[in-house]
């Protein structure tokens, strides 16, 4: 094959291969409209994988407006504050909480009739809402060091819902602004 044509060729392959690239992120962005996923105020989002971070404890809210179950998870960094007991929670420490409904299970019920007659079970129904908590105590001095994120259906709450967050959370001032406490092992 004479240079020209080879010189050719890769110069159009080049060309070919660009364009594609430029198509396909045309094509992306098109699809795929750019949403804010950062929490308002904080610019917290959510971590990924965050479902595989270990329990700090379980919990059940009951008010009379909401009956929800909800998990605490920590990263390691939470987790060793928690195990040790130290506070304040170092920098790096996230913690989520998981909020589901609290609903009755006739097939628990069911199931657990034999061993345990009349019992009556309850499980996490469908999903509220996720909130995270994130330390960084010069990032977010002015609310207690945390960030705070709320997020439904993946999105972020706004602005007035995550006004609320550091006022909800000064009650447990002593604790580092944390409501949870570590469930030991059982």
């Amino acid at each position: 094959m004479p240079q020209a044509t080879a010189r050719a060729l890769r110069v159009y392959g080049a060309l070919g291969s660009c364009a594609a690239v430029a198509v396909f992120a045309v094509y992306i962005t098109n699809a795929a409209p750019v949403v804010d996923s950062a929490s308002p105020i904080y610019g917290v989002t959510v971590p990924a994988g965050y479902r595989d971070w270990k329990v700090i404890s379980i919990a059940r809210l009951r008010t009379d407006k909401v009956d929800q179950l909800r998990a605490q998870l920590g990263n390691d960094i939470a987790i060793k504050a928690f195990k040790e007991g130290k506070l304040p929670f170092p920098d790096g420490s996230m913690i989520a909480a998981l909020h589901w409904n609290y609903v009755p299970s006739e097939a628990n019920d069911k199931a657990l009739a034999g061993a345990f007659p009349g019992a009556q079970s309850f499980v996490a129904g469908p999903a509220v809402n996720v909130q995270f908590m994130v330390k960084d105590s010069k990032k977010y001095a002015a609310s207690g060091g945390w960030g705070f994120a709320d997020f439904k259906d993946g999105k972020p709450g706004d602005k007035a819902l995550h006004e609320a967050c550091f006022p909800c959370h000064q009650p447990a001032k002593d604790h580092d602004f944390v409501f949870a406490h570590y469930a030991g092992t059982p």
